[in-house]
């Protein structure tokens, strides 16, 4: 497993320059929604098709509700920009202290128009690590590649308190909430095809992305994650990020 630093995870996932992404899973999804924006070449387009933070547009250009036409031009005229080229921002509205996200179908319009669209396709209460409900997580038809997030924090801690959904998390992988989420649970899980590998697309490559690699433990804890996963299936493709 190799690990990375964040301003190197497209490299290192292997993202060509016409990417379609979907972030699921647990903690890191906004970090490297805005890694990838920042790194995928020509116009790119980042959004939700759940919820997320009314503040986490990152000082990016951003638009609300609007129709393709506008979304075509303001991410063109961002890629160009003398002073600070990159990616836009595109919610459906605001509502208190959320961003309301788009419709899939607009992500999958969107990619017809532009370079790359990234997206937030799931939402986790700032846990991380999560078990999707059967409706989750939400993913464009056209997304070309899914990547599942972990953060290192969840590794050996209690279900109930490092998932979102802790009681769905425990029964795929056949325990209970007060268990602990050793490596070889998490791998399991990743790869169930009751977790977010259920909505990948027809095509569609599926990574997996550990967040907060900061320590040697955490590092152990991701590769015995690794691991697991390549015993399970050994071309999955797992990148830690510090």
């Amino acid at each position: 497993m190799e690990l990375v630093e964040l301003d190197t995870v497209s490299v290192a996932l292997g993202l060509g320059i016409s990417e379609h992404v979907a972030i699921v899973g647990g903690g890191g999804k906004t970090t490297i929604l805005h890694a990838l924006g920042r790194q995928l070449k020509g116009s790119v387009v980042m959004t939700t098709t759940t919820k997320m933070g009314h503040d986490q547009a990152g000082g990016r250009p951003l638009l609300l509700d609007p129709d393709p036409a506008k979304v075509l031009s303001a991410a063109h005229k961002a890629a160009i920009s003398p002073m600070d080229p990159g990616p836009i921002m595109v919610w459906s509205a605001i509502e208190g202290q959320k961003a309301v996200g788009v419709q899939p179908e607009d992500c999958d319009q969107w990619f017809r128009l532009v370079d790359s669209v990234v997206i937030e396709a799931d939402g986790s209460r700032r846990r991380p690590f999560k078990a999707p409900a059967p409706y989750e997580p939400v993913v464009p038809l056209t997304a070309t590649t899914m990547i599942s997030v972990i953060g290192a924090p969840a590794i050996g801690g209690v279900i109930a308190e490092v998932c979102h959904r802790p009681s769905r998390a425990a029964s795929i992988i056949g325990t209970t909430p007060s268990a602990r989420l050793t490596p070889k649970r998490a791998a399991q899980l990743l790869l169930d095809d009751r977790g977010p590998i259920k909505e990948l697309p027809d095509g569609a490559r599926y990574v997996i992305v550990a967040t907060q690699v900061r320590s040697q433990s955490a590092f152990a804890d991701v590769s015995a994650v690794n691991a697991h996963l390549q015993r399970l299936l050994p071309e999955t493709l797992m990148i830690g990020v510090r």
